[in-house]
């Protein structure tokens, strides 16, 4: 019975993360270098209060230079039938819209309006010792807890 050792880490995982940590970093860069770590640049989108006078479309014009990196990037990244450092692509399975999704976008809409920082460009602002951005990051960690917690509340209800 020569049975060969499961190994400790993946051969790719040094690889794998040093990708990751790459396009964080590539990520994190493009959001400060688009001022998207300014709430005032999102409220400044969101707010149509004085008309088109005061409306700020930077963000609409971030977004849009990110879809023109992301759409040919994926579509080239889909033809291949494995990612590079791993054994298969993780896409979603789920397609339906049922209500924890719904809630879940209202309350990141709300947020995110309220707070002028979306989840990314909050962990950027800690770079910057930021007081808000450490604010928003402990409450969407207390939320995660809170939500885990929640969960678990439920289960233990229904078995």
């Amino acid at each position: 019975m020569n049975q060969k050792k499961p190994e400790a880490t993946p051969p790719h995982a040094a690889r794998f993360l040093a990708t990751a940590f790459l396009s964080g970093l590539l990520f994190a860069f493009g959001l400060a270098l688009g001022g998207m770590t300014l709430p005032s640049k999102i409220v400044g989108f969101l707010d149509f209060s004085s008309g088109l006078n005061g409306w700020d479309p930077s963000l609409g014009l971030v977004m849009g230079g990110a879809l023109l990196v992301y759409v040919p990037t994926w579509m080239w990244v889909k033809r291949r039938s494995r990612p590079l450092f791993d054994v298969q692509f993780h896409v979603p399975e789920r397609h339906q819209i049922d209500l924890p999704l719904v809630a879940g976008a209202i309350i990141f809409g709300v947020g995110w309006g309220i707070a002028g920082f979306c989840p990314g460009p909050a962990f950027v602002s800690l770079g910057a010792l930021s007081k808000p951005g450490l604010l928003l990051v402990l409450g969407m960690t207390a939320g995660i807890l809170g939500y885990r917690l929640f969960q678990r509340v439920l289960n233990r209800g229904a078995g």
